[in-house]
């Protein structure tokens, strides 16, 4: 027998559990945050519990995702590749940036739990590379539509920074792409999610100046500076061991990720290669992409909290200064800054994430 409270009911013993807060931790600094309403999201009743506590009672909006649907579902492995499935969640990150807009509470949007798969994860298929198709593509949306999330993506932790670049992808729906300003380091990081088990795609890195505030036009004028040049870029290819998505061993740089044998992380190294030749990312791969930093200062204005010395735009929203990608067919990747909202990261791991119960 399940049990639930009103939405009048819940709204006002968050009034409650504020006004204690701020008793007993008087100093703002050290006082603990009010994080509401959780659960899944649904229009009216987050806007009612919103409405009923009022503003400066909750600290953040909170929510969950489990957009896989049950565990035992049969026809999982075949949603988790196919695009026009993993776009439909965006709905629900676009509802919720909505009402963090219309309620500004302090600490934007949060995804509090984070799965695929309801009930205990997906025995075949949770623990295995190809939930990792799910959970990156859900990191880099999440990230677009400005939703803090805790998250256990090693080389995710390590490569993306705290700026969000939006990406629009013209080219193949199968192929994810996110982009961010790159972690501890000037330039930009990017993440390509090849969904196809058959077909690879080949992709040119440039940048070019847009005249357009429509992210989707293709007219774009004379490149102000290229990515290509001299020096070599990083990259990270993950694939998996024979081919087998459902299996648990990842490939890094076609090199098995096992822990050594005193059980510590192994080395992860990136592969350097020659800035001038295309990215190849094979069939049901996940490549991450480094470009060597480019002369962006000098093109851009910097300003504090963007891509140091790195990607830059005139002004906080603009989206006038975009990073075209090409793949073989010249279809077109827009890429310009967003916002400077980030996922937080509190635990590290290797392979893809386990599911857990709700």
């Amino acid at each position: 027998m399940g049990a639930s409270v009103e939405v009048e009911q819940y709204g006002k013993a968050i009034v409650v559990l504020k006004n204690l807060v701020k008793e007993l931790h008087p100093d703002p600094k050290t006082q603990a945050k009010i994080l509401g309403p959780s659960g899944y999201y649904d229009e009216k009743w987050f806007n009612s519990f919103l409405e009923v506590s009022g503003h400066d009672v909750v600290d953040g909006v909170i929510h969950h995702i489990y957009n896989l649907g049950p565990g035992d579902d049969p026809n999982m492995i075949t949603k988790i590749q196919d695009p026009s499935y993993l776009n439909q969640v965006a709905q629900t990150y676009k509802g919720v940036l909505n009402i963090v807009n219309k309620f500004k509470p302090q600490s934007g949007a949060w995804v509090s739990e984070f799965s695929g798969a309801l009930h205990g994860g997906a025995k075949d298929l949770s623990p295995t590379f190809a939930d990792g198709f799910w959970y990156l593509d859900q990191l880099g949306m999440a990230s677009t539509y400005n939703h803090k999330v805790f998250c256990s993506a090693l080389l995710w932790h390590r490569l993306i920074g705290s700026t969000i670049l939006v990406v629009t992808q013209e080219s193949n729906p199968n192929l994810r792409v996110y982009a961010h300003c790159a972690k501890k380091k000037p330039g930009i990081s990017i993440i390509f999610i090849n969904l196809l088990k058959d077909s690879s795609f080949n992709v040119t890195l440039s940048n070019y100046e847009h005249q357009s505030h429509n992210l989707r036009s293709t007219d774009v004028a004379k490149p102000n500076f290229e990515f290509r040049g001299s020096k070599d870029r990083e990259e990270y290819h993950l694939a998996v061991l024979a081919g087998n998505i459902q299996g648990q061993i990842v490939l890094l740089n076609d090199v098995p990720m096992v822990p050594t044998e005193t059980f510590d992380i192994p080395t992860m190294e990136p592969k350097l290669v020659n800035a001038s030749t295309p990215i190849s990312i094979t069939a049901h791969s996940i490549v991450y992409e480094v470009p060597p930093q480019s002369n962006c200062s000098q093109s851009f204005p910097v300003r504090k909290g963007e891509c140091p010395q790195g990607f830059l735009a005139p002004s906080f929203f603009s989206l006038e200064i975009i990073i075209s990608l090409f793949t073989l067919s010249s279809h077109i990747i827009f890429i310009g800054v967003l916002t400077s909202a980030t996922p937080s990261f509190t635990l590290l791991s290797l392979v893809s994430p386990m599911a857990f119960t709700p």
